[in-house]
């Protein structure tokens, strides 16, 4: 079976397969998860609790997802550009029907860059 993560709030839980992920972005206490369909989830609680939603729940598959800065988190998996010139990150899932454009550091995103090199080295 895929492992699935659960999250719950007070009014609500939601149950999603970590690949259907695309990011979780963070206003505050707020944390609004995004899916590969566009679906949204708005959660009460910060980015810092939904890390550790992730990191409990899948253990070793948590890596998938990276922390970029201090207010998303990305699935990995979706990466499709990363422009460090115009502080843009490209979200695809390679089909390109859909893509999501998030603006980020440059800083974060040169720390991302380097990241996905050093894998590609591997």
């Amino acid at each position: 079976m895929k492992r699935q993560i659960i999250i719950s709030s007070t009014n609500e839980l939601v149950r999603v397969l970590p690949q259907r992920i695309v990011y979780v972005s963070s206003d505050g206490n707020y944390s609004t998860m995004v899916l590969h369909d566009k679906t949204e989830h708005l959660f009460t609680f910060n980015l810092s609790h939904f890390q550790k939603i992730i990191e409990t729940q899948l253990k070793e598959d948590a890596c998938t997802f990276i922390r970029i800065g201090k207010s998303i988190i990305i699935n990995k998996e979706y990466i499709y550009k990363i422009n460090m010139g115009k502080q843009l990150l490209v979200l695809s899932d390679m089909a390109l029907n859909d893509a999501f454009k998030l603006s980020a550091s440059k800083e974060a995103l040169r720390q991302l860059k380097l990241l996905l090199e050093k894998e590609i080295s591997k």
